[in-house]
């Protein structure tokens, strides 16, 4: 007897690509727009500050607007917010490619965070309505998910080849039919879903956070420019932590704050999220030095620093597609321990780096850093939804996502002020820093939880 296997509804995979596309540029802007930060420099005239700008004025906005995002879908409807994002998304792509200043291109891509954090949330929660069906809505995320890491993967590359073609202002340009294509399919083919007046938007806690995030980012970069004892730069500080506690006062008391405080009861919820934030200050900051280093010490072109980062990014990809073997062999705090350790060893070996080091020295350093990222974060990702009801995993998975930016905001900022003065001492110092964090990451995740194996922590669910 022969089994008929139905297709798959068409109007599900052209809504599935509208979504893989909303989450893949968000991810392609992530790390396309390193390779060019040195070109960018020599259109404007500016330094390593307003180039740390450049890159953190999006991921600041992206991280600080993210849990507000998806409440705001809720709120209104997925379909609509969604539309909307990627209209603010690529109409800022089209403003950063024709920025007359550094100025106007931060502000661009301000706005551009803005539409990014739009994305992601709402992306999921038009699959997770689309596709009823579990086993269906299993293999769309994963399609949405895989499509995101070869937009990340592919970043540096494309970058490079854009730059080498065209120039840096390419990068933004190639958001702009990809952005028109997406708000066609999802307005013709997504299904809207259901609007809740319920969800409130918390948006003191939302203006907190932001001024907290951004003050910190802020001080951090001016600090290395201006020095740590200005009186500009620690005034930005002060208002950095009171923005910090306040955000913290108005996220107590709120009937449905954006970001609920209880959830940090558990202490596995804790880690892994404190985790999250230094894993990415580490690794995202570093790919900001070194691009720097290979334009500015190394002399290369963009095109070669992408190609230097392919083997990196490209590990990324297939251990994320071996980790799950890994993961029921080892348990999760176990291998999110041996891809923080990896990590850590891999920047002890790029320690030793000079000017005119061979890419020969490099190249395995820069595959075991990738591994030791696509090792980690599955399974620090199940461990944080392991550690809440499900009820919760939506604001759950946004805190992550949300530490995660904002540790590549900090790792930029503080990582790039770093090397501000001395490009190659300062690679040094945030290898070493690095290695702090990830070690620290590494034991941090193995006290979290009771029991390392199997995935059913002893933590209690919030």
């Amino acid at each position: 007897m022969v089994a008929v296997v139905a297709k798959p509804d068409t109007h599900k995979r052209l809504m599935l690509a509208a979504m893989s596309l909303g989450f893949g540029v968000v991810q392609l802007d992530v790390t396309i727009v390193n390779v060019a930060i040195d070109s960018i420099g020599h259109s404007f005239g500016g330094g390593v500050a307003a180039l740390q700008w450049v890159v953190t004025a999006y991921t600041t906005a992206f991280a600080a607007f993210i849990l507000t995002a998806g409440a705001l879908g809720d709120r209104v409807g997925a379909k609509r917010v969604f539309a909307t994002g990627f209209a603010i998304f690529t109409a800022a792509s089209l403003a950063c490619a024709l920025a007359p200043s550094v100025a106007t291109l931060v502000a661009a891509r301000v706005v551009q965070g803005l539409g990014a954090a739009v994305l992601v949330p709402n992306s999921l929660a038009l699959l997770n309505h689309g596709y009823r069906d579990e086993k269906e809505r299993e293999r769309a995320v994963a399609v949405w998910a895989a499509g995101a890491s070869v937009a990340l993967t592919a970043g540096p590359l494309v970058g490079g080849a854009l730059i080498a073609i065209s120039n840096w202002r390419s990068i933004f340009l190639v958001n702009v039919p990809l952005g028109i294509a997406a708000i066609w399919l999802t307005l013709r083919y997504a299904e809207e879903t259901p609007a809740s007046r319920q969800h409130h938007l918390d948006l003191s806690g939302q203006i907190a956070g932001i001024a907290a995030l951004g003050c910190l980012a802020g001080a951090i970069i001016e600090g290395g420019k201006l020095g740590w004892n200005d009186i500009f730069v620690l005034a930005i500080f002060l208002i950095a932590l009171v923005s910090a506690v306040s955000f913290v006062a108005i996220e107590w008391k709120a009937r449905q704050p954006m970001l609920p405080l209880a959830l940090f009861r558990s202490r596995v919820f804790s880690s892994t999220s404190a985790v999250g934030l230094m894993i990415n200050v580490a690794f995202y900051g570093l790919i900001f030095v070194f691009s720097l280093y290979f334009q500015q010490v190394a002399r290369w072109s963009p095109l070669w620093t992408g190609l230097a980062f392919v083997p990196m990014m490209g590990a990324v990809l297939i251990a994320n597609v071996i980790v799950p073997r890994i993961n029921s062999a080892l348990g999760a705090p176990i291998t999110v321990a041996v891809g923080s350790g990896l990590m850590a060893l891999a920047c002890l070996a790029l320690w030793g780096m000079q000017q005119g080091t061979p890419y020969a020295y490099i190249v395995l350093p820069f595959i075991a850093l990738g591994c030791g990222l696509g090792l980690l974060v599955p399974p620090l990702t199940s461990m944080l939804l392991g550690s809440v009801d499900k009820s919760r995993s939506g604001i759950a998975s946004g805190v992550l996502n949300a530490m995660r930016q904002i540790g590549s905001v900090l790792g930029v900022a503080l990582f790039g002020s770093i090397a501000a003065r001395q490009l190659v001492e300062g690679l040094h110092t945030s290898l070493v820093v690095s290695v702090v964090l990830l070690a620290v990451s590494a034991f941090a995740i193995l006290i979290a939880v009771d029991k390392w194996r199997p995935i059913a922590f002893g933590a209690r669910k919030t």
